[in-house]
């Protein structure tokens, strides 16, 4: 039996070609199939999925850009940093007779004029994907396979460059079809008259009256840092719904880059390019790769660990990883046993519902009595460890300089018509641990102020407000956060504040990869159980909170919803879906523990 007449990974397009020229064949009108497919997706899912083929597929990053084919499938992993809007292309055009297709490509190669009836325009969306901030090596994907494949083939690529024009296509794969010399104005009218931007205050295309408009500047971005290789991702046939800022994904698609592509080269080349407005001109294809996107997928924390045990939480394996994963935790705290127990809820804490202005499930944590010389010795410790078992955090060092002249909130620059990212744009989950024991007396200015209030509103609410210049906009965040301070914390007002008391300087021992693995998983299939109180708990915690608020009367609503969510984190922590007795008298007894130090 003869295979198929394309391979997937280094000829998706000849899948694409393949399934559109039989659909079209059957006697499909090419205008059904604006933001639908017919039939390539799934012959991709097959592939990738029912096949379990996407481990062949290379992952594009600063260390493989330079390997991998242009035109060929890849998958980048990435957090959506900005959402550019929407663009139109020549979707379906006639060659003669035949109808071609441009989908899932640059170059636009489509001989036709203007209102021509052998032209179909369609629409795509345009996403700014970065590396996942605060992305810890340990959860770095690799494909060694794939990257081997390309790098065999990266001598031959190099030679057949020096030889030919850049093309977007294989001859064998698409025939290229000239363009005639009506070609530039023709793009340039359909620029001018036809591309759109949506009025969206989500996305960062979204104009105030004041400025002219996105066509209005033609600004180059700098270099790209191939540490942190940035993408274009184009994505098709997809619900605006499914894709939201800050969401990490990975995206499979057909990769269009050439990084030995001079400048005046995008230049000449900006009117031949498709019908990118200029949101494609300020990321030339020379410094940021372009993404088709064929599939994409919502990652969770479990897509970035490496060789984890079945996800399903079984009693033995929760206890085993609990008890020694809170063992470490103590030993690096010096045989604090009850901070380790706070720090082990606040690992696990997750936002996961809100009420008004509520963020029901965040437990922040202030550890005090923490010096410039203990913080040296315990906080570098910390760090690690939180790095060794979460996939993002972030350790910053908070001073009055830092304050004054950090870029905390994202902003818009018109200028550029882009969403330039702050320290607190972050992915879902990740983990901010500051340390204030480097904060001294000085004067904040208007910056520091501003970034100060945008501290407190993260901590407090998970709320980070997102500077549009002409408006601000609040943007939900699920965030942990840590604070290491001599005191309490002026800045940032945590759910616990836990005076530190360490008996010993701490441990400093290796932990073997597999057991580091053990505690990732744990983390991270507890941290996503349900949970309930039943209706017999239920009344014993009604019972304690109203005795607990007539022994003390400066308890409050947010002091009994500590409690609920320290119960439900405890139950969580043990494997379990429910609150229990043992459980609650947990909670009661932890909070004894920490009153007791704040006397």
């Amino acid at each position: 039996m003869v295979g198929p007449m394309y391979d997937f990974v280094a000829n998706p397009l000849g899948a694409v070609r393949l399934t559109f020229d039989k659909t079209i064949g059957s006697g499909t009108d090419p205008s059904s199939f604006d933001g639908k497919d017919w039939g390539a997706v799934d012959l991709f899912r097959h592939f990738l999925f029912d096949q379990a083929r996407l481990s062949q597929v290379p992952i594009l990053d600063g260390a493989t850009v330079n390997w991998i084919k242009p035109n060929t499938l890849v998958r980048f992993r990435g957090m959506i940093q900005d959402m550019l809007g929407n663009e139109l292309y020549v979707g379906a055009y006639k060659d003669g007779s035949v109808w071609r297709t441009n989908k899932f490509m640059d170059i636009s190669q489509c001989p036709v004029e203007l209102n021509s009836p052998d032209m179909r325009l369609w629409e795509r969306r345009l996403l700014y994907c970065v590396p996942v901030p605060g992305l810890n090596s340990w959860a770095e994907s690799t494909s060694e396979a794939a990257v081997n494949m390309c790098m065999d083939s990266t001598s031959e690529q190099r030679d057949k460059r020096r030889r030919m024009d850049i093309e977007a296509v294989d001859h064998n794969d698409f025939p290229v079809i000239p363009i005639s010399n009506s070609c530039p104005f023709f793009f340039f009218l359909l620029r001018q008259s036809f591309v759109q931007v949506r009025e969206d205050p989500s996305s960062s295309q979204y104009l105030d009256p004041k400025n002219e408009g996105p066509c209005s500047s033609h600004v180059i971005l700098p270099d790209v840092d191939r540490d942190s290789l940035p993408c274009l991702v184009k994505i098709y046939d997809s619900p605006e719904s499914e894709l939201k800022l800050n969401d990490v994904f990975e995206f499979v698609g057909v990769l269009t880059f050439d990084s030995e592509l001079p400048s005046e080269k995008v230049d000449q080349d900006e009117f031949s390019n498709g019908l990118c407005d200029d949101v494609s001109v300020n990321f030339p294809p020379n410094k940021v790769p372009s993404l088709h996107c064929v599939i994409h997928r919502k990652l969770t924390v479990y897509d970035f660990l490496q060789n984890s045990p079945p996800t399903e939480p079984k009693p033995h394996l929760v206890k085993e990883a609990r008890e020694a994963l809170l063992r470490h935790l103590t030993s690096i705290l010096g045989n604090d046993g009850v901070a380790a127990h706070f720090m082990l809820l606040h690992l696990l804490s997750r936002v996961h519902a809100r009420a008004d202005n509520v963020a029901v499930g965040k437990l922040s944590l202030n550890l005090t009595c923490i010096s410039k010389e203990i913080a040296s010795v315990f906080g570098t410790k910390l760090s690690i460890v939180i790095k060794n078992l979460l996939p993002f955090t972030k350790c910053i060092p908070l001073t009055v300089e830092y304050l004054n002249t950090a870029s905390l909130a994202p902003k818009k620059d018109y200028q550029i018509n882009r969403l330039i990212p702050g320290v607190l744009q972050l992915a879902e989950g990740s983990h901010l641990m500051f340390d204030e024991t480097c904060l001294e007396t000085g004067t904040l200015n208007s910056a520091g102020v501003e970034n100060a209030r945008l501290l407190k509103a993260l901590t407090e609410l998970q709320k980070v407000e997102y500077d549009f210049k002409y408006y601000k906009m609040e943007m939900m965040a699920d965030v942990q956060m840590l604070i290491l301070s001599e005191g309490k914390s002026n800045i940032m007002p945590a759910d616990i504040i836990m005076p530190f008391q360490p008996s010993s300087a701490g441990s400093s021992d290796v932990v073997p990869a597999e057991v580091l693995e053990a505690w990732r998983w744990y983390l991270a299939t507890v941290r996503s159980m349900p949970h309930l109180i039943e209706a017999e708990m239920q009344k014993v915690v009604e019972n304690d909170l109203v005795t607990a608020r007539q022994a003390d009367r400066s308890l409050g609503s947010q002091d009994f919803s500590r409690w609920l969510t320290m119960g439900r984190l405890i139950s969580a922590s043990f494997g379990e879906t429910s609150l229990s007795l043992e459980h609650w008298q947990m909670v009661k007894e932890l909070e004894r523990l920490r009153m007791d130090r704040l006397k």
